[in-house]
């Protein structure tokens, strides 16, 4: 089945980030962490679908995302900046297997933050707390909602970054040897979203610490 939503408003979030508000159809369900395809209800592009993550809450009057535009890519991503409030949207049903298992750990790199938004904010209003979050980026700019991470309650945040030699950061990048660092406790939910190389890595790195598969959240075809 397919939807139809409307953008209402836009704003920057990073340099090349970008908080979109779309209103929201009845049928439009979902839960924190799902994403839907979509593609640009205009000539030319509505056979161009890409999937982005919802990080409202599912009954919310609105739905809405935040994206991460990639000008150097042909493509819906590329579009993004120049999407103006009255464009319109055909999303596919929500689906995905991101979802809310409890608090744990969620590692992200880039973009792969979004299915954590709508979790961690529902974590903050249910009082959850002890959660984890280790984010990769190239550049202390590129960091996505930092300020919000710094101020959640029962978010203990990590950046990781590493392509800025002067960063205050952690400079370099997940793997095996960093987890065991920052982690006294491996038996608990790992929640693992990124570039595929970094799913990979983080797959194999938490494997080689005898993480099972079973605590691992990560989307569908890992």
């Amino acid at each position: 089945m397919t939807h139809t939503l409307t953008l209402t408003a836009m704003t920057p979030v990073t340099h090349d980030t970008w908080h979109l508000t779309f209103d929201h159809p009845a049928d439009f369900k979902f839960r924190p962490g799902q994403a839907t395809h979509w593609a640009l209800d205009k000539d030319g592009w509505r056979d161009k679908d890409r999937a982005f993550t919802m990080t409202s809450k599912p009954d919310a009057d609105v739905v809405e995302f935040v994206i991460k535009s990639y000008p150097d890519h042909d493509g819906v991503t590329e579009q993004i900046p120049h999407m103006t409030p009255g464009d319109k949207i055909i999303a596919q049903d929500p689906a995905g297997a991101i979802t809310d298992h409890g608090p744990g750990v969620f590692l992200a790199a880039g973009a792969g933050i979004t299915p954590f938004i709508a979790i961690l904010d529902k974590h903050d209003r249910e009082g959850v707390t002890g959660d984890r979050l280790i984010f990769a980026n190239k550049t202390d700019r590129d960091i996505i909602l930092k300020d919000k991470w710094d101020t959640m309650n029962g978010v203990s945040p990590t950046y990781v970054i590493s392509d800025q030699a002067d960063t205050d950061h952690v400079h370099g990048k997940i793997d095996r040897a960093l987890l065991q660092d920052l982690l006294n406790d491996l038996n608990q939910t790992f929640y693992i979203c990124g570039p595929g190389g970094f799913v990979d890595a983080m797959r194999d790195a938490l494997t080689e610490l005898s993480v099972p598969k079973s605590q691992m959240v990560i989307e569908d075809g890992w």
